[in-house]
């Protein structure tokens, strides 16, 4: 078996209704005062911004249109919820490549995430019912 295993936590991402609002709760509820800038995401149907933590992120998702993948989960849940956790990865390729040796169901093609580094999704039927995004380590991250 390859040497091939994941890094780092990087981020937990959570699908919400009303961007604004959600950066506000966790402003006024939770006290976090680095959260970046809110940015469209065309490609991906989403518009997104990050909390800053310590030790990972909060990347704050909302669909930016009722095509986006993340409409259907925020139909499914209007309130919002967790959507994903985020692994960094050394090699995106490498890491595409183990999962299908692995058995496990990578979904679509690796393309540029929010952080501007290539990513993919693992279908959650692989991984207890979680979707698991695997990013490419940002240069100069770590």
């Amino acid at each position: 078996m390859s040497e091939f295993k994941i890094g780092p936590l990087n981020h937990v991402g959570v699908a919400v209704p009303d961007l604004e609002a959600a950066c506000e709760t966790y402003r006024s509820l939770y006290g976090a005062t680095d959260i970046t800038t809110p940015f469209d995401m065309p490609d991906q149907g989403v518009k997104v911004c990050f909390v800053n933590l310590p030790n990972a992120q909060i990347e704050l998702i909302e669909p930016l249109n009722a095509e986006s993948p993340i409409a259907n989960f925020i139909t499914k849940n209007p309130k919002g919820g967790q959507h994903h956790v985020c692994f960094e990865v050394r090699d995106i390729d490498e890491a595409v490549v183990e999962m299908g040796k692995r058995g496990a169901t990578v979904l679509g093609k690796p393309r540029i995430g929010a952080h501007g580094t290539m990513i993919v999704f693992v279908h959650p039927k692989d991984s207890n019912g979680v979707l698991i995004e695997l990013m490419e380590t940002p240069v100069g991250a770590h």
